[in-house]
């Protein structure tokens, strides 16, 4: 019987939260030109994770075997999703935004699991530093946690296959180099290059360089973190669109983007996701605009504001400004239907991710074909590949717990005082990291985080881990069966 190797878990954790404290290099720096005196917090919070990390990287993990297995894997995955969030809320208590944990807890884990639901009155009033941190731990978490684990720990033996699987939900992620420290570095050069590009638009679109850095991170990422209190209300034409178009590549596979940089674009034409990914944003976009321009609104502006609002949708992004004055019922349901689908597989968007969807349509597809046809033999493809018959029974695995988890957080926003249409849009918002949803809000309900009792952001919180990490690593580690195959 293999044991469990708990001190190799103890020990990566620890190596996470040291890299994690090196991330407030920045904002200290910023906040000591700023001279807004938030320095102290984040030091103070730096100091912690690095006290934290190393007792448990030398202490607790000391003399580790580098061998990892699937069993670990679920549990390092769950741990470091729920420690580095706790850390992570430390710059918010020590600076004195929030007086109690809860609150401080929800701003980390939205940001890390890139939602951006905020609790936050008025951002603008946040220290340069912490504004700053609040747009990195999205950064950070849309590029994925574990992921720095297997890029800094070339020791691994056995593991950083299945850890590299677990940051992406099993949604098959092709690897960019056959080494994995090497395919890791290449996406995180590839979402380096467009955040700078991204920051260098949006400063020449008379952005300040706090803003352009923020919102630039917070796009990337497709976190939904905003510096103002009403969104992006009042921002330039030209800053909408530059963040429109990135919001859509945000969106697109990692491998995709590799391709696009590197000139290969003829394999975004020859990728299936891809393909339904553009025409469903097309095609939402027009219906919106149909919708909205029959309403009575601007048919210009109608537009602009579904190009920017599906594209913010669709990544789950969560980006909102000014509504029209007229929003139709149409455009709730679209709203809707691209908060659960989200984005594709192996970007930094959420939701259920398009190939999960299209490897559904087309396994039920074949299957009423079967109905009239019982002697013909069909098989699932995307790209010219056929997908394994044990990743379908995956995906509908995957899909059932997705739903159950709406459902039950729906019903605990309910127990809590919140409307059914409120409840089911808030859970369906935070599982698929949309976060601010604009579907609630364009409704009239004005939507506040803040208001909500604890045990509605708790509960949130359990949502938004649940759409960013896998959802049956958080349910296997629970599981008696798991700790009995050891």
């Amino acid at each position: 019987m293999r044991h469990f190797n708990h001190r190799l878990i103890a020990r990566l954790t620890g190596t996470l939260l040291t890299v994690m404290a090196t991330a407030l290099v920045i904002p200290i720096a910023v906040s000591l030109h700023y001279g807004d005196g938030a320095q102290y917090a984040l030091i103070t919070s730096g100091v912690v994770m690095v006290s934290i990390g190393l007792l448990l990287r030398n202490v607790f993990g000391r003399n580790a075997s580098y061998e990892l297995h699937e069993l670990e894997s679920f549990w390092l995955t769950s741990v470091a999703w729920v420690a580095v969030p706790m850390c992570g809320a430390l710059p918010y208590l020590f600076g004195g935004v929030f007086d109690n944990v809860t609150d401080a807890a929800f701003e980390a884990v939205s940001g890390f699991s890139t939602t951006g639901s905020s609790v936050v009155p008025d951002p603008s009033q946040l220290p340069a530093g912490l504004l700053l941190w609040r747009a990195i731990t999205q950064w950070i978490g849309g590029l994925g946690l574990i992921l720095f684990v297997v890029a800094t720990t070339r020791r691994m033996q056995v593991g950083s296959l299945q850890l590299y699987d677990a940051e992406f939900s099993g949604t098959q992620q092709r690897k960019l180099h056959p080494h994995m420290a090497k395919s890791v570095s290449r996406m995180w050069h590839i979402y380096t290059l467009i955040t700078i590009i991204l920051i260098v638009l949006l400063r020449a679109a008379d952005n300040t360089g706090l803003d352009s850095v923020c919102l630039a991170l917070s796009t990337v990422s497709t976190g939904g973190f905003m510096t103002a209190q009403y969104g992006l209300t009042g921002y330039s034409e030209a800053t909408l669109t530059i963040l429109t178009v990135f919001m859509f590549l945000s969106g697109v596979n990692v491998a995709l983007l590799y391709n696009l940089f590197t000139l290969h674009w003829r394999r975004l034409k020859r990728n299936d996701e891809f393909i339904v990914y553009a025409v469903i944003y097309l095609i939402a976009a027009v219906s919106c605009t149909l919708a909205f321009g029959l309403s009575g609104n601007d048919w210009g502006y109608s537009v602009r504001y579904s190009l920017f609002h599906i594209a913010s949708t669709i990544s789950t992004c969560g980006f909102y400004t000014e509504t029209p004055a007229v929003w139709p019922f149409w455009a709730s349901v679209v709203t809707f239907l691209l908060i659960l689908s989200g984005a594709s597989a192996g970007s930094t968007g959420g939701g259920l991710k398009l190939r999960r969807l299209m490897t559904l349509f087309l396994y039920l597809r074949n299957y009423f074909i079967r109905m009239i046809h019982p002697n013909v033999v069909f098989t699932v493809k995307i790209d010219r590949q056929v997908v394994p018959g044990h990743y379908v029974n995956k995906i509908f695995g995957f899909v059932f717990l997705y739903i159950c988890f709406v459902i039950a957080g729906a019903f605990m926003l309910t127990l809590c005082g919140s409307s059914i249409a409120d409840a089911f849009c808030m859970a369906a918002a935070n599982i698929s990291n949309l976060g601010p949803s604009p579907l609630i809000n364009s409704m009239g309900a004005n939507l506040d985080y803040a208001m909500l009792p604890t045990v509605a952001k708790w509960t949130l919180m359990v949502l938004m881990l649940a759409g960013r990490l896998e959802i049956f690593a958080l349910l296997a580690i629970v599981s008696p069966s798991y700790w009995k195959r050891r």
